[in-house]
């Protein structure tokens, strides 16, 4: 399916209110993301649901496919129908219409708490990159709608596109989107032990197994079962994808 650039602004949060746009306001959002992006390896942008484009985007290379920042913004929302594969793009407007209907039953007060997660490839000279996408609002107007919205990029620790995820902020609850009955599912973040968590975090840092025994003043064969456990619980395969996860889902 190739879709079109108006399918990713509907009507349910189409920006009614332009009188409360301050876009000197937008400045500071703007120079905040550029001093996040100056600290972190994940890409960041910044969409304008009014304008329909993109406000900022990191030079971070991530997400631009060999594209710089400005030619980035010049695209916009047409990054999406030429560098995502045509089979996803449909699963990106699924994602678009499904988040925005959840988030319109959000009480309004509340809305700023809330983030979406999903999955999906990006064509890197043609080569497919399975990328984690993040969504939150950064701005809204008085009756709640979406103005602006920080968008962070990092590596997926999956293996497919999906896993579509919406979370409030300190809440272990979060809801899952399935695309075959168009529901939200309610369910629980894993949470990992003190062990578990020092076992990641002494990985991140390069340890081996045996270094990381060691320094925790237990048996290597300790450290393989908190490994085994980690792998379990988040669903993943090894220990890269352990962290991967971990970072994404905010457990460490």
């Amino acid at each position: 399916m190739q879709g079109n650039i108006d399918e990713f602004f509907i009507p349910d949060n189409e920006v009614k209110l332009p009188d409360e746009l301050d876009y000197s306001r937008a400045e500071d959002y703007i120079r905040t993301a550029e001093a996040f992006a100056r600290s972190t390896y994940q890409s960041v942008y910044i969409i304008d649901y009014f304008r329909q484009n993109f406000l900022y985007v990191s030079p971070n290379p991530m997400f631009l496919c060999g594209l710089s920042p400005e030619q980035m913004k010049k695209l916009g929302y047409r990054f999406y129908l030429e560098y995502v594969p045509k089979n996803e793009q449909s699963l990106l407007i699924d994602i678009n219409r499904a988040g925005f209907s959840f988030f319109s039953d959000i009480d309004v007060n509340e809305r700023s708490e809330w983030y979406i997660q999903y999955d999906f490839h990006i064509l890197n000279e043609g080569h497919p990159i399975l990328i984690n996408h993040k969504l939150t609002s950064l701005a809204l107007t008085s009756d709640g709608r979406v103005w602006l919205a920080l968008c962070v990029v990092s590596a997926s620790n999956h293996t497919t596109p999906g896993h579509i995820e919406i979370r409030r902020v300190g809440s272990p609850d979060f809801y899952e989107y399935n695309r075959l009955t168009h529901r939200w599912d309610k369910r629980s973040t894993p949470t990992l032990t003190n062990g578990e968590k020092s076992v990641i975090t002494l990985s991140i840092q390069g340890l081996t197994m045996t270094e990381i025994a060691d320094r925790m003043c237990l048996s290597p064969d300790t450290i393989k079962k908190y490994r085994k456990q980690i792998f379990e619980k988040l669903g993943v395969r090894n220990i890269t994808e352990a962290i991967v996860s971990a970072a994404n889902n905010k457990l460490l």
